[in-house]
């Protein structure tokens, strides 16, 4: 299906989602509900819903993210891919394992009250939008993917991302993770040392992430590691699963 050619893209996901598509078909063989942690683009989220029809797609991205990502997954219509929420990790619902909450349901301010951000105010148009079936969209789930996030997050919203996991995906559950990564303090190639520099300069608390380090964070979070796979373009898919309660 031709889509909008004013849409938002990325190059670098056009080129990958085919390889990332290849271990998401082993993956996620038995999974039913996914979650997808900076949706970008939508170029992912368009491309493995339409390929994987057995499962549920649920995009999501901060507020100021959810208008290009929107328009693209209203653009295909397809059944088992809603329209992206609201999330960032450093929220206090994502963090507390009860996300999607307020302030998207928040009522308009009366007068005298503090006004709705513009982040806000989009982001309670969405769940507005979604009504009664918003928690209904939102989980439960039993695999979580992304993208190309880690690196242009910084080191406590990383922490964040993997604790806030722990607390919402189900026993057994996956989170699967693409993207550079550093081995032993060292870049992979020429390349990812560039890109890193490239990141810092354009915001000093984004850089490619210490492979070791993520995973004591989501050991943490009660992440098993069980996979990382090695991805053109010196990239990596990592997986962990979610550990029953001890």
């Amino acid at each position: 299906m031709s889509q909008p050619s004013d849409l938002p893209f990325s190059q670098s996901c056009e080129n990958n989602k085919q390889p990332i598509l290849t271990q998401l078909e082993r993956l996620l063989a038995g999974a039913k509900h996914v979650l997808e942690v900076a949706g970008g683009t939508g170029q992912h989220a368009a491309y493995f819903a339409a390929a994987l029809p057995q499962l549920r797609w649920q995009s999501s991205d901060i507020p100021s993210a959810l208008a290009g990502l929107n328009r693209r997954i209203e653009t295909l219509k397809l059944k088992n891919l809603p329209a992206a929420l609201a999330l960032d990790v450093d929220q206090q619902s994502w963090l507390l394992g009860t996300w999607p909450t307020a302030p998207a349901q928040r009522a308009e301010p009366k007068q005298g009250e503090e006004a709705l951000s513009p982040g806000e105010q989009f982001e309670k148009a969405i769940y507005d939008r979604l009504g009664k079936n918003a928690a209904i969209n939102a989980g439960p789930f039993d695999a979580l993917f992304s993208a190309n996030s880690l690196h242009i997050m910084s080191e406590g919203s990383v922490t964040n991302f993997f604790l806030g996991a722990g607390k919402l995906l189900a026993e057994d559950a996956l989170l699967i993770v693409y993207g550079p990564f550093n081995y032993a303090g060292k870049f992979t190639s020429q390349s990812n040392e560039e890109f890193d520099g490239w990141l810092k300069e354009r915001n000093p608390v984004s850089g490619i992430r210490d492979f070791e380090s993520v995973c004591t964070i989501a050991d943490i979070a009660n992440f098993e590691f069980e996979q990382d796979v090695e991805m053109p373009a010196n990239n990596r898919l990592l997986v962990w699963r979610k550990r029953a309660a001890e």
